[in-house]
This record gives C-alpha cells, sequence and structure tokens, in this order.
C-alpha cells in the first residue's frame, strides 16, 4: 500500500479508537453511582483507547500524514443518540453493558477491516496487538453484561 491509503487506514482507527474513549468514559460517568467496579472497567478501558489512538497519531506522523484528532462523526451522532434515550428510558446496568458491548462490536469491525489490509509488518504489528486490546475489552464488558442479565432474570 502506499503511504496515503495507509494513513487513511491508520486515521479510522484513530476515529475507531476516540469514538471508544468517549464512548467509555460516557459509561464511566453512567456506572459511577451504580456500581464501582464498572466505573473502573470503563476508565481503565478510555484510557486504553486515548493511547491507542495516541500511538496510531505517531505511526501517521511517521508517515508524513496529519493523524486524526477525534473521533468520528457517526460516533458523536451515536452517543447525542444515547444521551436522549437515557433521559427518556434511564440506564440500568444491562443497557450500560449492552451499549458499550456494541461500541466494541463496531471497532473490533473497524480493525478487522483495518487488518485485511496490506499493512507493513511494524504497522501490522501495532493494529493486530490494538485489536487484541479491543477483543480483551469486548469480552470483558460481555462478561459483565452477562452477569447483570443473569441476576435480572434470576
Amino acid at each position: 500500500m502506499i503511504n496515503d491509503e495507509v494513513i487513511s487506514v491508520l486515521n479510522d482507527l484513530i476515529q475507531t479508537s476516540k469514538d471508544g474513549e468517549q464512548g467509555f468514559r460516557s459509561c464511566a460517568e453512567d456506572a459511577s453511582e451504580r456500581d464501582a467496579q464498572f466505573k473502573v472497567l470503563f476508565e481503565e478501558s478510555s484510557r486504553g483507547c486515548a493511547a491507542a489512538a495516541s500511538e496510531l497519531q505517531e505511526l501517521v506522523r511517521a508517515l508524513g500524514g496529519d493523524p486524526a484528532t477525534h473521533g468520528s462523526v457517526s460516533g458523536s451522532m451515536h452517543r447525542q443518540w444515547l444521551n436522549i434515550k437515557s433521559l427518556i428510558t434511564g440506564k440500568d446496568d444491562e443497557a450500560v453493558l449492552a451499549e458499550c458491548e456494541r461500541e466494541e462490536d463496531a471497532a473490533l469491525k473497524s480493525y478487522r477491516e483495518a487488518l485485511q489490509k496490506d499493512l507493513s509488518a511494524n504497522i501490522r504489528m501495532v493494529v493486530e496487538r490494538q485489536y487484541q486490546g479491543v477483543l480483551a475489552n469486548h469480552d470483558r464488558v460481555k462478561s459483565l453484561r452477562d452477569q447483570v442479565h443473569m441476576k435480572h432474570t434470576a
């Protein structure tokens, strides 16, 4: 791939990471009054997404490009819709966790698409490592959601 294409792929991942950072931060705020375990998980995940974005931004700069500095428009619109929805329906732990899981599903899709591209070995290594982090976040959130669901149905 030529640099412009690689930069585009990396900038997409930066936006995905920034969306994750904001999404997890919102989840931490929503969970802060109910469960400290959720708040800690979401804050750690938000920081991890911020670190991933920063690492990707450095790669873009090394390739001579201008790195994305914010999340996607669709991510922003999605969070606004969720805020409106939460005012109407309220947010319980299961709903917050389900939303975080949906956001991580989208992030996994973005990383999988990036890994289908012809990336240099050093960039592929970073993207693959970050993909594993997204996968771990997804699995943690899904596990917590399943636990909360079981409590509600028991």
